[in-house]
């Protein structure tokens, strides 16, 4: 199976790539795209800002169980992601990673992108797969100061904090989520919420109150202490001021991150709330330029993994007869006999 490093990146020196299809997102989409685009016979490039493949999933929740998957029941985000590089694998397509796409320009009709860290790429059609942009977690100004010394925003390997105390600050589905994955390796969990009510799923909810995680609701994280690295926290209850300090060798900060398209914005691509607009056949209001996953919006929009891997396999089936006008729409199943590898 291949592995996350075992993907090489070009360099700023390299020449200038052509590609059939270029994604400019490696998120689990991007990475369909990758493989579907690849099945077709097709040159593919990704390009992502992330040093490495898998988006979110990579950046935010890499040891979470994914549960709405078809066919699998449950799948660690990371086991996902190595799963999905590795079906692409066959086909060969080039990773430009490290690298945001700032500006599309067209080249005898066809798009050029290129990255702002100096990449080119030339393509017959572009897919953006981007998710939800470049995110940017919202920070705990309590605790800053402790910012890789006790204070996280994404949990990235469990097993770093078995028999530690965790405080966790957030009341969606992350928090949650996290409370519910460390509380059988940490020492003590406890999730502090400004509010009485949640955003989580309610399931998830009652699971972490059955395993004993202490929540204080009404509160907030007010400040933090410790010497080399993070040893306490302090607790108020906002309603009437009152304090309490929590031992935490980690602090999660999970208040939710804030989303911005970037550079995208500048490319002339017609928006609905604040995301891509696309029609039926996932093409944007731009020449040769697809859109699929979270990125877009039209009516009826459902925001789940498993949509991106249809939108995207739709964006690549449509760009394919644009690039080829004598190419079939849908080219087969994959089931329909030996797809030719390069």
């Amino acid at each position: 199976m291949s592995t996350l490093a075992e993907i090489s990146t070009p360099t700023d020196e390299s020449p200038p790539t052509e590609a059939d299809i270029l994604i400019v997102g490696a998120g689990p989409a991007g990475l369909y795209g990758a493989y579907y685009a690849g099945f077709r016979g097709l040159r593919v490039a990704v390009m992502d800002v992330l040093p490495q493949p898998g988006g979110q999933i990579t950046a935010m929740y890499p040891e979470k169980p994914i549960l709405d998957i078809a066919g699998l029941p449950s799948v660690r985000g990371r086991d996902l992601v190595d799963d999905l590089v590795a079906q692409a694998a066959p086909y060969g397509p080039e990773y430009l990673l490290g690298h945001q796409a700032v500006e599309l320009s067209y080249d005898d009709g066809l798009p050029v992108v290129r990255s702002a860290q100096g990449a080119t790429v030339r393509a017959g059609a572009v897919v953006v797969t981007g998710g939800i942009g470049t995110f940017t977690p919202r920070p705990l100004p309590a605790a800053r100061a402790f910012e890789g010394r006790g204070l996280v925003y994404f949990v990235r390997h469990l097993a770093d904090h078995t028999d530690q105390d965790i405080v966790i600050a957030g009341g969606g589905d992350s928090a949650f989520d996290w409370a519910d994955s460390l509380v059988p390796l940490a020492r003590s969990v406890t999730l502090v919420h400004r509010r009485d009510r949640f955003r989580a799923h309610a399931a998830t909810v009652d699971r972490v109150r059955d395993a004993g995680v202490e929540i204080l609701v009404n509160s907030a994280v007010t400040a933090a202490s410790g010497t080399d690295g993070l040893e306490t926290v302090q607790v108020t209850h906002l309603p009437d001021g009152t304090t309490r300090e929590l031992k935490a060798q980690t602090l999660i900060a999970a208040l939710g991150f804030t989303a911005d398209l970037g550079p995208l914005l500048g490319w002339g691509l017609e928006l609905r709330s604040r995301r891509i607009a696309v029609g039926t056949d996932m093409a944007t209001n731009l020449p040769r330029v697809y859109a699929a996953g979270d990125i877009t919006d039209y009516p009826g929009k459902v925001r789940l993994i498993a949509v991106g891997f249809g939108e995207v396999a739709t964006a690549v089936n449509n760009a394919a007869t644009v690039i080829d006008p004598e190419a079939e729409l849908f080219p087969g199943h994959s089931t329909d006999g030996p797809a030719e590898r390069k």
